[in-house]
């Protein structure tokens, strides 16, 4: 009997190549399961060509990430937009007034403005004149805000 590990480099080609959609004897006998149905209070995403309007001023880091994630397996996202999204929050940041921002009370399950916060460090990023962190924040916004 042979075992097959999930993870392997393989898997990562399975959902890009047709060639290698094609039933293994091996695997005939594999179901998956959907997943179960959430309850109405869960955050869902299920659909990004309808755009539904998620509300990125009062949302909790998991569900950003969640996001973030199913964008960057869609492809409206690239890996950098992706890393900025899912990268942690500081314990401080500034804003566009030089003002001291203390963050360290965000945490995974609290809701917090994610759009104003990466707008503010778009600002930041233009004044300084930092084009890689331009570009990677703009990307982060037009996302956030819903552009395409």
């Amino acid at each position: 009997m042979e075992i097959f590990s999930l993870r392997s480099s393989q898997s990562l080609l399975f959902k890009n190549n047709t060639n290698n959609n094609a039933k293994s004897p091996k695997t005939a006998d594999i179901v998956i399961e959907p997943k179960p149905t959430r309850d109405q209070g869960s955050f869902q995403i299920q659909n990004f060509d309808s755009r539904q309007a998620i509300d990125f001023t009062a949302v909790s880091a998991g569900e950003l990430r969640n996001y973030a994630r199913q964008g960057f397996d869609s492809g409206l996202i690239d890996q950098n937009t992706f890393a900025a999204i899912s990268e942690p929050l500081p314990m401080h940041a500034i804003d566009p007034l030089g003002n001291v921002i203390d963050l360290s009370n965000v945490t995974d399950g609290t809701s917090f403005n994610y759009l104003d916060y990466y707008k503010n460090q778009l600002q930041i990023a233009m004044s300084i004149g930092d084009p890689n962190e331009v570009q990677t924040l703009e990307s982060v916004v037009g996302f956030l805000a819903g552009e395409d």
